[in-house]
């Protein structure tokens, strides 16, 4: 019974990390610039509540990267904005602002909901979390700030690669993409046609998240309906990705062995609290194939053992949490398959709304009494609204609806809803932008159960990695870090 209990609280804390992330090091402490990075160091500069120092300003990448690294992760900014719109067609300035255009940059609260359209301008979540009842979820809002849009670009080789590959990513008569196609970049920079909505998933699927190598730093909260933290862990997430790299050497494919597999991401997760969790390492081999199971391996702690477990059982509740592992990375963690769990893909709207998706600062922070977003800057974004109806009356959730940025391809927000047609689950996310990088980095996310009336909240901060290698995501490593 514990080793199960154990089994199913990693596999969460990777599930909830939303993003592949990074590896080796002691979880203790890595960084190989001025800063050490360890979770107290974390914990010192940024508290979990109430909390609104500016962390992306005051833990820049140029105290946690050698400057070597740093060098060539930083970019003209200039140039990384002109690639981007070459690459897309468009910024996000030029295309919103026609909604509700009254509601202006500014700072609004609860009782300017109903006597201003925001009704009009934000999805159906927000409009009713903006308000100043009690919640039985955490973030809420009583008051928001809306800022004026900003462009938002990925950074010049992940430009350059999705201009020069536009094109040669094909699909088959049904939509799905035939993966030996892909080379590198996002596949789909302009979508349209009939697939447009597969398209739309499918840079998501292939998307960028900080580096080819990467390290995140989780600290999970979950909350019942009164508010009451009744689970409170960290976690250290590896990840390195291993087909169409651009930002580290080597590019392309990694390895010959990432080739013939067709292996997409290594993924290793370290279980650093609650203490009787300590040293739980779970490691996920992730593959492009849509037909071909993920491989989970887990390394518990108590027994000094490893075991595989099964890379198909993907819609089993996560312990204490909010979501599957279907739901992962932010909302969205499911193959596109024409026989496994298959969708209808629909592209419902193409439309401005009024979103917190983003962060230059890192002040984002939740209130310690009614858990309520603080500092949580509110921006019109362009947004693909896609819907995916279950054709299989087996999976968990009848249909979905994901809401993706239409400038960065990053999905901000999912709703799920059960085989009743009840709002099931929710996820969202917000990212923190680097300028000079042209890089995105989570760094908080919510996942909500409408029906259990549960919230997890969890606080991340992402870093390049470098240093990681194959050998750090080996079942060798995943003992070392166990021990």
């Amino acid at each position: 019974m514990k080793v199960s209990k154990t089994i199913g609280w990693t596999l969460t804390a990777f599930v909830v990390s939303c993003i592949a992330a990074p590896a080796m090091a002691s979880p203790k402490e890595v960084g190989s610039g001025k800063v050490k990075l360890s979770f107290s160091e974390l914990q010192k500069r940024k508290k979990m509540y109430d909390d609104p120092t500016p962390l992306l300003k005051t833990l820049p990448m140029s105290d946690l990267l050698k400057p070597e690294d740093l060098a060539k992760l930083v970019f003209d900014q200039e140039a990384m904005k002109k690639a981007w719109v070459d690459a897309i067609g468009f910024k996000a300035p030029d295309v919103v602002g026609k909604i509700a255009p009254e509601i202006k940059p500014g700072n609004y609260t609860y009782q300017d909901r109903d006597s201003l359209p925001f009704k009009s301008l934000m999805i159906p979540d927000h409009y009713n979390r903006f308000t100043n009842a009690q919640p039985k979820h955490v973030g809420n809002f009583s008051k928001i700030k809306v800022v004026p849009t900003r462009q938002y670009y990925w950074a010049l080789p992940i430009a350059k690669a999705t201009k020069a590959n536009a094109g040669k990513t094909k699909q088959d008569a049904a939509g799905y993409m035939i993966q030996d196609s892909y080379v590198s970049g996002y596949p789909f920079p302009v979508p349209s046609g009939p697939n447009k909505a597969m398209q739309i998933m499918y840079n998501w699927e292939k998307r960028y998240i900080s580096s080819d190598n990467f390290m995140l730093y989780i600290r999970i909260l979950g909350v019942n309906k009164s508010l009451n933290v009744d689970f409170d862990g960290l976690n250290l997430n590896h990840s390195l990705r291993l087909q169409g790299r651009v930002l580290q050497e080597p590019f392309g494919w990694y390895d010959e062995r990432a080739k013939k597999n067709n292996e997409s991401i290594s993924t290793v997760v370290v279980a650093v609290e609650p203490r009787d969790f300590y040293g739980n390492v779970v490691s996920l081999q992730s593959y492009a194939n849509a037909e071909k199971d993920n491989q989970f391996m887990i390394y518990i702690s108590g027994l000094r053992r490893a075991r595989k477990l099964s890379g198909s059982d993907t819609q089993d509740a996560m312990q204490g949490q909010d979501l599957i592992f279907e739901d992962g990375d932010g909302g969205f963690n499911q193959k596109m398959s024409p026989t496994r769990y298959p969708y209808k893909y629909e592209l419902l709207e193409e439309r401005e709304f009024l979103i917190p998706g983003y962060t230059l600062d890192g002040s984002t922070t939740i209130s310690k009494d009614k858990k309520e977003y603080v500092n949580f800057e509110f921006e019109r974004r362009p947004i693909y609204v896609v819907k995916l109806t279950s054709i299989d009356t087996n999976f968990i959730y009848s249909y979905r609806k994901l809401y993706f940025d239409k400038e960065t391809f990053m999905l901000l927000a999912t709703e799920n809803y059960d085989n009743k047609g009840r709002l099931y689950r929710t996820a969202e996310q917000t990212f923190g932008f680097y300028p000079d990088m042209g890089m995105l980095v989570v760094t908080d996310l919510l996942a909500k159960d409408h029906i259990d009336t549960h919230s997890t909240y969890t606080k991340a901060f992402g870093l390049p990695a470098p240093h990681l290698t194959r050998d750090d995501f080996s079942f060798q490593s995943m003992s070392k870090h166990g021990k």
